[in-house]
């Protein structure tokens, strides 16, 4: 008897290696492809979509057999995208239940889902069960559900089922099950040698076995295999701990050059990126691009706009445009996205705050920007814990809180500009004062002068550093002022304009 309060959803996708290759690359769906696997001239088919199926192409066909075939794409078998797609499948699975059991064999995908107590939240198991798969297939894989009280018949009915959903009600375990074959139960060769010669082809003959006569013919295995066929054999439920990794990968055909080929694969892993972090109502903080040159070699980039967000012509956008200043120096043979996820939330400014660029707008500026001066060029200035001019560095432009923005205040009445890099002048002292200085061909006068300002600081290092600043108000002899800030090199003994104030 079924214990009470166990729900389980089975989810099978089989010709998994095919639908592995075929999940990024949508324009081969509707053409027939095969998957190879083994070393040439060896290779043999190990998968293939429904449309080769229909020319005839049978699993074990080797090369020299797929070239009789016209219109017939032949794919190499990756098993980095079948993991990549694996992991996929998982993730999209436990969106509906913590609870999920990897049951993955051979070239099908296979997990079962405890969703015992979820009717409340996601609804019926029928409606359970239709979002399921209309999820996995914007994930780009086809596939069916089978759901039952009992682990093992929902397992097996999955597997020799060609309904995309069925429902097996409680108590209806081993009727449901009776119609299918022998070889959902993966019996062993021996057994299955044994069965034929009984005459045994499927699980209702095999339920309808003796229990007692069977298990003194082939043991408790025999036991165990009609238990299966009656849909009576309890599991110990061992949960499968997924952790979240936003990452696609996928191996291109052949080796790319052109930035624009490689952009049309980008925006398909894009796509799934955005789909797969939407659904944890997140969006993406940033996105790493790896690619994989010919000889070995790899290119990496980041890029991470000043907020999150699902926007995929942006991400595309941002992408190219780093690529553009940042080329890779070989052939591409296989690209990688890795995005980290944040929050969606909104910035909410105060009322007087002043308004914000808009996202899109202000993330391509900063990436065009960054392409003409260089990344180090671009971002926010932030002082150092130091005394020495022009003592900041750039940290990556943030959006300012609404805290921020609302208590920013103009704490100067004067506009300053720093003069990069500081203009030499030839100045008079009088009295261990500036006089008058020479400054872009003419000559001032000094009416005031403030300081001086000794500054002076790292000792500890071989470039140490020993300032004299003036503020100085100066005219000329058409009566034009100049207000500016002059700087003496104590070491070098040389005089700098470094700021003219407005």
């Amino acid at each position: 008897m079924n214990r009470v309060g166990e729900l389980y959803a089975c989810l099978y996708a089989k010709e998994f290696p095919a639908q592995a290759v075929l999940r990024l690359r949508p324009e081969l769906k509707e053409q027939p492809v095969v998957v190879i696997e083994g070393e040439p001239p060896l290779e043999s088919v190990c998968s293939f979509n429904a449309k080769a199926r229909y020319l005839g192409v049978v699993r074990g066909m080797t090369r020299v057999e797929l070239d009789t075939f016209s219109s017939l794409i032949v794919l190499p078998r990756s098993r980095p995208e079948e993991v990549s797609t694996r992991a996929v499948m998982l993730e999209c699975a436990a969106a509906f239940s913590p609870r999920v059991e990897d049951r993955s064999e051979g070239s099908a995908f296979l997990c079962v889902i405890d969703i015992a107590g979820t009717e409340k939240l996601l609804g019926p198991p029928e409606v359970l069960a239709r979002e399921l798969l209309r999820r996995v297939q914007v994930l780009g894989v086809s596939g069916s559900v089978a759901i039952s009280e009992n682990f093992y018949t929902a397992l097996s009915y999955v597997r020799g089922s060609s309904s995309p959903i069925a429902f097996i009600a409680p108590g209806n375990e081993g009727s449901a099950l009776a119609p299918l074959p022998l070889k959902v139960l993966d019996v062993s060769g021996q057994h299955a040698e044994t069965f034929a010669l009984w005459g045994i082809r499927t699980l209702g003959a095999l339920a309808a076995l003796p229990e007692k006569e069977l298990i003194s013919r082939i043991g408790q295995e025999g036991r165990r295999l009609r238990q299966l066929a009656r849909g009576e054999l309890q599991h110990h439920f061992v949960p499968y701990e997924a952790k979240v990794e936003l990452e696609e990968r996928m191996e291109l055909d052949t080796p790319v050059e052109e930035l624009e080929r490689l952009l049309f694969v980008v925006n398909v892993m894009l796509e799934q990126l955005i789909f797969r972090v939407t659904t944890r109502v997140l969006a993406l903080a940033s996105v790493t691009i790896t690619l994989s040159l010919e000889g070995n070699a790899v290119h990496t980039r980041t890029v991470r706009p000043a907020l999150p967000t699902n926007d995929r012509p942006l991400w595309l956008k941002l992408l190219q445009l780093d690529l553009e200043a940042h080329p890779p120096t070989a052939a591409i043979v296989a690209v990688t996205l890795t995005a980290e996820p944040g929050s969606t939330s909104k910035v909410q400014l105060g009322l007087f705050s002043p308004q914000l660029p808009e996202p899109m707008r202000l993330d391509v500026t900063l990436a065009r920007i960054r392409a003409l001066v260089g990344d180090e060029c671009v971002g926010s200035p932030v002082l150092r814990d130091t005394n020495q001019p022009d003592g900041f560095r750039l940290e990556p432009f943030k959006v300012p809180s609404a805290r921020s923005s609302s208590s920013a205040t103009v704490s100067s009445l004067a506009a300053m500009r720093q003069l990069r890099p500081p203009e030499r002048v030839s100045i008079t002292l009088r009295d261990r004062q500036p006089s008058f200085f020479i400054f872009r061909d003419c000559r001032y006068e000094v009416e005031h002068a403030y300081g001086p300002w000794l500054a002076e600081g790292d000792w500890w290092n071989r470039q140490t550093w020993a300032l004299e600043q003036w503020d100085l108000i100066g005219r000329s002899s058409d009566c034009g002022m100049l207000c500016c800030c002059l700087v003496r090199d104590l070491k070098e003994q040389s005089w700098h304009v470094v700021t003219l104030y407005d």
